[in-house]
């Protein structure tokens, strides 16, 4: 969206101001703009434009203490009390392996980054957010009670970006495909799956065949992938927080890959929301965004591990779920005995 297209940064203020209690994603959406192009007219009113230097910000973070870490994307919403400790770096992809906060992140995508303060009544909420080209979150920091607010303060300055103007310019994220005419065979692609000795050979086998995931799920047949009822989403909860089964649950978008490893206890539904609200980890799902629900099945050296995997109507993941286990560990049992015998729906027919 060009600068000239979008409301000018003094009405996004007056429409935040006339709408103090609206999300800022459904403002945004409303005005026609970008998250990060809200968040940007409010540069010099509690918000200042930092540099998205992933590698110095991840390294820098883990002074502040416990905060509160927020992944999302269209449909999902992954939130992780902990400290940002054990960076691995990398130039193309990075990790962040804490105890509580587990990331996988493509620093390409981060774009434009903001230190937000939001006055709370009497307190006053910090945090950092990121965004990709397109003014989408890719990653917020949320500080909390017991942040060292004075570390924040240290890092903000050493990230603060000469441009402090309150208008950004935003572009379309290309998304990656592949010509279909060029894709593998369905023989090729059970040959590959059939061989594969680890869960993290599975995106290079999909880039050789020239294949999208769902295109995978589509042609490795019912051995490998299996379509599920979409009530099974509701039951893999139920089942995994009344038999305390831990699991691992992935959120993410082209920026950023948050993972909860552990149990879910607290599951509340309201509405399309299915939501998790534990101590530690929250957990905001669209449930009526889900258009497929898959069961798929992977071959490692340990034996094959199962997850339940959730699709929009574009064929984007939503969300994953596998049991919770180590490498070098089997799949735990109680989790495959939930994941295999969730509602499917009727075995597809060639055609």
């Amino acid at each position: 969206m060009s600068a000239e297209a979008k409301p000018s940064p003094e009405a996004i203020c007056l429409a935040r101001a006339e709408n103090p209690k609206m999300r800022e994603r459904d403002l945004a959406t409303q005005l026609g703009v970008s998250e990060a192009d809200l968040v940007a007219a409010h540069v010099g009113e509690g918000v200042r434009r930092i540099e998205p230097r992933v590698s110095e910000v991840l390294l820098g973070l883990e002074a502040l203490g416990e905060v509160m870490a927020l992944t999302r994307n269209e449909s999902a919403v992954h939130e992780k009390i902990g400290v940002y400790d054990k960076v691995v770096p990398g130039q193309r992809a990075m990790m962040l392996l804490g105890a509580d906060i587990d990331l996988r992140i493509f620093p390409d995508a981060w774009a434009h980054g903001f230190a937000v303060e939001k006055n709370d009544g009497e307190a006053v909420r910090r945090s950092l957010q990121f965004f990709d080209k397109a003014g989408d979150a890719v990653h917020k920091i949320h500080l909390r009670p017991a942040s060292n607010v004075a570390a924040y303060e240290e890092l903000v300055s050493r990230l603060i970006s000469s441009d402090q103007s309150q208008a950004i310019e935003t572009m379309p994220v290309e998304k990656t495909g592949f010509d279909e005419s060029e894709a593998g065979s369905s023989d090729e692609l059970r040959e590959r799956w059939s061989t594969m000795t680890d869960v993290h050979q599975f995106f290079g086998m999909l880039r050789s065949l020239k294949l999208n995931r769902r295109q995978a799920l589509d042609m490795i047949g019912e051995d490998y992938a299996w379509r599920l009822d979409g009530d099974a989403l509701n039951a893999m909860f139920l089942h995994a927080a009344q038999e305390e089964i831990p699991i691992m649950c992935f959120v993410g978008n082209h920026g950023c890959i948050q993972i909860h490893s552990g149990p879910v206890a607290n599951i509340k539904t309201m509405g399309p929301w299915i939501n998790v609200l534990d101590e530690t980890f929250h957990l905001h799902l669209r449930a009526d965004h889900v258009h497929e629900l898959w069961g798929v099945r992977k071959p490692t050296k340990d034996g094959h591990v199962t997850s339940v995997e959730a699709y929009g109507a574009d064929g984007e993941m939503i969300i994953q779920f596998f049991g919770k286990r180590s490498e070098g560990r089997t799949e735990r049992d109680d989790w495959r005995m939930i994941a295999e015998n969730l509602p499917r729906l009727p075995q597809r027919t060639a055609a």
